[in-house]
């Protein structure tokens, strides 16, 4: 992904791009490895969680692999700019961050397994970076569609925090807010590490041995 050393700080809302009414691309269906449609509506009974754990690409790869998960895309989150594109994501002026959309059966896999998988499969310490991908648009966050999503967001997180310090890591930066418009990544990125596409591509993302406690939460999962 964009190497940016500069991009650090979060634009404010008045100095963002203006962006556009509609997006600059179309998206393409259905999803590479699951055969699902990307977008809605879903199907009844299906959930949707959204989180952003530095580069989209390993981030998404990682999710679609969790059994119960019923599509995944990638996308711009938490931003100001109405429709970016990655270029204008990568330079810092929209407020975005890379994230990954999750469609979920919660009869098969529950949200607090997905926060888990989430909180080991990055470092939620480093602020706007992830490891070599330095950038706001690299920052952890989780984006919340219920009040149920963001309790369990927060415990998920305090309980994780003493594993972290257990390593010498700092103090959690991950952003814990409601979710805001979602706006999906250019299909070149759609699962863009699948077999189809790219499975030797480059996969920033790296955890960091820590284990984010079982039964932190209600999990239907053994």
């Amino acid at each position: 992904m964009l190497f940016n050393r500069h991009k650090t700080s979060l634009v404010p809302a008045a100095q963002a791009l203006p962006g556009r009414e509609s997006p600059a691309f179309a998206l393409r269906e259905p999803h590479t490895v699951l055969g699902n449609p990307l977008t809605g509506p879903y199907p009844e009974g299906l959930e949707v969680a959204d989180f952003g754990l530095g580069c989209f690409w390993g981030a998404e790869r990682t999710f679609w692999r969790v059994p119960g998960v019923w599509t995944t895309l990638v996308g711009y989150q938490g931003g100001h700019t109405p429709n970016p594109t990655y270029d204008e994501v990568c330079s810092g002026l929209t407020g975005h961050t890379e994230a990954v959309r999750v469609v979920f059966d919660p009869a098969v896999v529950s949200y607090e397994r997905l926060l888990k998988t989430f909180w080991e499969a990055h470092d939620p310490t480093q602020g706007n970076r992830q490891g070599n991908d330095v950038g706001t648009q690299y920052r952890s966050a989780v984006y919340t569609h219920s009040p149920a999503q963001a309790a369990a967001a927060t415990a998920t997180r305090a309980a994780f925090q003493p594993a972290l310090t257990a390593l010498g890591l700092g103090p959690i930066t991950t952003e814990i807010a409601p979710a805001g418009p979602f706006y999906p990544a250019e299909p070149y990125h759609q699962q863009y590490l699948s077999d189809a596409k790219n499975p030797n591509g480059y996969c920033g993302l790296g955890g960091t041995g820590a284990s984010c406690p079982i039964g932190v939460a209600r999990t239907t999962e053994g």
